[in-house]
């Protein structure tokens, strides 16, 4: 395991935006140190130094120095701007070397599935995580899992997975990655469009029978005779 040191700073604004928004402005992150029966304590630490850790070693033991002191640590929460993605706030987690954490740690997939690049399925992904319990220096910085060998109708539970020198926490029947069929695309067919129906004319009269002149109209009714003089 690396020895990991950052440099941290004691700061007594929790809370105070204005302050906050300073320490920010000045590359600095301001985070909070927990656990370990102590009490929390607010401290500021480089932002780059904090990014090199969350590319190289995110989930490694860190030695955080501020003042005459050194606290081991793993970070427990990042917090992001929620429209610039920018680092705002980190949480730490005081270690005990000889007492195992719980941590959760990314999984990382290898390989081309066969049932993807030779049978023409479809890679489906229920878990990018795993809960594990371990010692502070027996924490992976990911879980890799092989998927090359996968055909359709194949999936990787949780309780597949080996674990040597941790112990999972998640639900051992929990689905983390499965090969299906693609599903065929319906295309929708055009529908006939339906005859307008046309309101039926019911006439008048008697109905010549097929073959029949229809009759002839009845002559009008003759004036009234002019009145007599």
């Amino acid at each position: 395991m690396d020895n990991i040191i950052i440099n941290a700073a004691k700061r007594a604004d929790a809370g105070v935006r204005g302050k906050l928004k300073n320490l920010r402005d000045s590359k600095m992150v301001p985070g909070v140190i927990y656990g370990g029966k102590k009490e929390p304590i607010t401290v500021s630490v480089s932002i780059n130094d904090l990014l090199k850790i969350l590319k190289d070693s995110k989930n490694s033991v860190v030695t955080l120095k501020y003042d005459d002191t050194e606290e081991k640590v793993i970070i427990k929460n990042i917090q992001k701007h929620v429209v610039t993605d920018k680092i705002i706030h980190v949480d730490f987690n005081r270690v005990l070397m000889d007492k195992k954490v719980d941590i959760r740690v990314p999984i990382k997939f290898t390989g081309e599935p066969y049932g993807v690049k030779t049978q023409g399925g479809l890679i489906e992904y229920d878990m990018r995580e795993l809960n594990i319990r371990c010692l502070p220096a027996d924490i992976p910085q990911e879980i890799t899992i092989d998927i090359a060998p996968l055909k359709i109708g194949d999936i990787v539970r949780v309780k597949d997975i080996k674990a040597e020198r941790f112990e999972l926490r998640d639900n051992p029947e929990n689905i983390i990655i499965s090969i299906v069929t693609a599903k065929e695309e319906v295309v929708a067919q055009p529908q006939p469009a339906e005859a307008t129906t046309q309101p039926e004319v019911i006439e008048k009269g008697k109905k010549p029978a097929e073959g029949e002149e229809p009759a002839k109209e009845a002559p009008a009714k003759e004036a009234k005779k002019e009145d007599k003089k």
